[in-house]
């Protein structure tokens, strides 16, 4: 059975409480340089993992290349992670309506949305899980935009036969420059297509050096250009794309993140322990990108973060050197 967690897996960020380190989160981190070179390496960035959600721009641009009609925030929403928010409901909910679908035809689960406020009014209403609530509904609604273009079925779009996913891992191959070498089923029920950080950095890096007139630059500026549908309020990718000009970030489930300027430096993360307070990964990537020579000073604050006790800052979350 194939296995993504080698031994090898470099110390990248410690946990200090009160002047004693409490804990180390490892993992490993690949950044190449403008000209595509490996620059910065620790741990096995060879080894393949799942880019988990990191992956949906690939997944965007097959949806484009087989003529989906969508445009701007429906683009960046395809290839985010949002967080049920009302404008994302409403954005996927438009992007199915114009494809003569309902919430019905999304395979993906159903979930409360991810912001606390917004589950919290959606409970106090007698409200509660619903598949276009879930953070890849947008991807989902795309996918079935594409396939309703293409006259394709959309009852097994998610079937890794059907010829949307086949286009997607190719496009996936054909970016990250490696063979996939497992898919499995992703928690939205799409296929997951592992392959290595190294390709995964590499893949999004061509999206960002594309034409301005391709569909992978499509894919990127309309996630810079809204990235609060990409996320949503406060959450790390949003706040990065508003505040970095150029650059695009994409997080995933389980401890990754891939992050990309514009003049080609480019980052891929993978946190061993899956990072399950999403505290580890963007320390992790801003460092690796400032050693790259791009400049993340209007991000400093997430470089680092508070250990709390008893409601006050006694110790600190920060990356560790290489």
């Amino acid at each position: 059975m194939p296995d993504s967690t080698p031994t090898a897996h470099a110390p990248l960020v410690e946990v200090v409480r009160s002047g004693f380190r409490e804990g180390v989160h490892f993992g490993a981190v690949v950044g190449l340089s403008a000209s595509g070179e490996v620059a910065h390496a620790r741990g096995p960035v060879e080894a393949p993992t799942f880019p988990r959600s990191s992956a949906k721009p690939f997944q965007a641009l097959a949806c484009l290349r087989v003529g989906a009609p969508i445009t701007g925030a429906q683009v960046a929403i395809a290839a985010g992670s949002h967080s049920g928010q009302d404008i994302h409901v409403a954005n996927v909910i438009r992007t199915l309506a114009d494809a003569g679908l309902g919430p019905d035809a999304l395979d993906c689960p159903p979930e409360p949305p991810m912001d606390r406020r917004t589950r919290e009014e959606l409970l106090r209403s007698g409200g509660g899980p619903a598949r276009e609530l879930m953070n890849c509904s947008g991807k989902h609604a795309a996918m079935l935009a594409a396939c309703v273009r293409q006259g394709w079925s959309t009852a097994d779009y998610l079937d890794p036969g059907h010829p949307l996913q086949v286009l997607v891992r190719e496009v996936i191959e054909e970016k990250c420059g490696e063979p996939v070498v497992h898919t499995a089923v992703d928690g939205c029920g799409a296929p997951q297509m592992a392959v290595s950080l190294v390709g995964l950095a590499r893949g999004v890096r061509a999206m960002a050096l594309a034409d301005a007139d391709s569909h992978e630059a499509t894919v990127l500026s309309a996630m810079r250009g809204f990235p609060e549908y990409v996320a949503g309020a406060d959450r790390d990718d949003t706040v990065l794309m508003r505040r970095l000009p150029g650059v695009v970030s994409k997080q995933g489930a389980e401890g990754v993140m891939v992050v990309a300027a514009a003049t080609g430096e480019s980052v891929a993360v993978k946190i061993s322990d899956g990072d399950p307070l999403v505290r580890a990964r963007t320390m992790v990537a801003l460092t690796a990108l400032a050693e790259l020579g791009v400049d993340v000073g209007p991000v400093t604050d997430l470089l680092a973060a508070d250990v709390l006790g008893g409601g006050r800052p006694v110790g600190t979350v920060r990356p560790l050197a290489g």
